[in-house]
């Protein structure tokens, strides 16, 4: 008998010990739901949203049906600079769609891109990254796409930390994710990026699943393979531009709901901050002002940083996000960390 309760007590503190790292990591969160947040008005602003509207005692409650979150990605949700991850994707993808149309190698801006001139290719126009996504982004099936997509974020790597790009996701952001998940919020991605882009690693990155990822669509056609097969083909025709008013647009057209928070970082995202703002009882509009040149980047050109035609931040929207109560996160301030592996 005392050896079978020794031998109980042994299993006991064993399982204590294997598991206590995880129970002291849960007990930090419970104490702390956002750990890699500075105390401030940015941290106080999302803790104090979540509280009024989960409490069923406090005026503000919202019924879990109704708690929704929009947040922009490319700037908000993971690096943006010094190109778009879709962009790069594109261009990388450039050879191949050469190789299997050999008359392009002399064209603009494809023969831009296969010189390798990086100076070069970061002074393509609108007009000219339009005509190397329609070239690489259309013409193939959904699942052809995905595959390559999923392909290319396994070894791809950025140029600054030589990381895939799905792990410069920003951890403090991820933690708003989790915490709201935790109080019945559904969250969605709102974004200007390719939606089938972003559904190929919205799931394991972001923990959203593709249906909750709005994002500028093309349009597909429906056909049948050599063996009779259904598939969708994606085709160079634009469904929604889910930038600037079409992210507004894309809201109502995939959820049919206005959130009760959006998150953003740049004049791509004012209406959707303007739009949750106008909506009845508590919102919580949030922009992200890129502010550390150190651990990130830094441009604007709000509050005198540099200038940036990728996620601007312009002195107007600014002004307007003091005007109307939106809360500007400072990377530089607001965060203790920026990336998980710090």
């Amino acid at each position: 008998m005392l050896r079978r309760n020794f031998l109980g007590k042994l299993v006991i503190i064993a399982l204590l010990g294997s598991c206590s790292n995880l129970l002291l990591t849960a007990w930090v969160q419970a104490q702390d739901p956002l750990p890699s947040w500075n105390e401030g008005p940015a941290k106080k602003a999302i803790v104090a949203l979540v509280r009024a509207t989960t409490d069923k005692a406090s005026p503000k409650f919202v019924p879990p049906e109704k708690r929704f979150a929009a947040f922009d990605q490319d700037g908000t949700l993971w690096v943006e600079q010094p190109m778009y991850t879709q962009v790069k994707f594109c261009l990388d993808r450039v050879p191949a769609v050469v190789q299997a149309k050999p008359e392009l190698a002399q064209v603009e801006p494809f023969k831009t891109v296969l010189s390798g001139n990086r100076e070069a290719m970061a002074h393509l126009s609108a007009q000219d990254l339009e005509k190397i996504l329609t070239a690489t982004f259309t013409g193939i099936p959904v699942e052809d796409f995905s595959a390559a997509a999923k392909k290319w974020l396994e070894t791809a790597r950025d140029p600054r930390w030589q990381r895939p790009y799905t792990e410069l996701t920003y951890l403090p952001m991820l933690e708003v994710l989790q915490y709201l998940r935790a109080h019945g919020y559904k969250t969605y991605i709102v974004t200007g990026g390719g939606q089938d882009f972003v559904r190929v690693y919205s799931s394991r990155v972001y923990g959203i699943p593709p249906e909750q990822v709005v994002g500028t669509a093309v349009g597909t056609k429906y056909g049948y393979g050599p063996d009779g097969k259904p598939f969708l083909t994606r085709e160079p025709k634009l469904l929604l531009n889910d930038n600037f008013a079409g992210k507004v647009e894309g809201i109502h057209l995939m959820i049919g709901r206005r959130p009760q928070a959006a998150f953003g970082n740049s004049t791509g995202d004012r209406e959707m901050l303007e739009y949750t703002g106008a909506g009845s009882g508590p919102r919580l509009m949030m922009l992200v002002l890129h502010d550390d040149a150190r651990r990130e980047y830094a441009y604007g050109p709000a509050r005198g940083l540099p200038d940036s035609r990728i996620g601007t931040f312009t002195p107007a929207l600014d002004a307007e996000a003091k005007t109307k109560g939106w809360v500007v996160i400072s990377m530089k301030k607001d965060w203790k960390k920026i990336f998980a592996w710090e």
